[in-house]
């Protein structure tokens, strides 16, 4: 799974199988919508922008290719 810890909380974000974000810090859990709303579990506080951020839409960097280049 996608995920980040939070660089204040040090709560760990992560995205689930239903597209939702998994909030679990110190044994607790919590489950949010990617704009933020509590959808179910102990933890009713997130980071909305760190929600939308990891359940966002990932575009891929036009710099990275995945295939390997011939430089010859």
């Amino acid at each position: 799974m996608r995920g980040i810890v939070h660089p204040f909380t040090k709560a760990h974000y992560e995205l689930d199988d239903d597209g939702n974000i998994r909030v679990t810090k110190d044994g607790q859990w919590g489950v949010f919508a990617t704009n933020g709303r509590h959808l179910h579990g102990e933890i009713r506080e997130c980071d909305p922008q760190l929600c939308g951020w990891i359940g966002g839409p990932q575009i891929a960097n036009h710099r990275v290719s995945k295939a390997p280049i011939d430089r010859d």
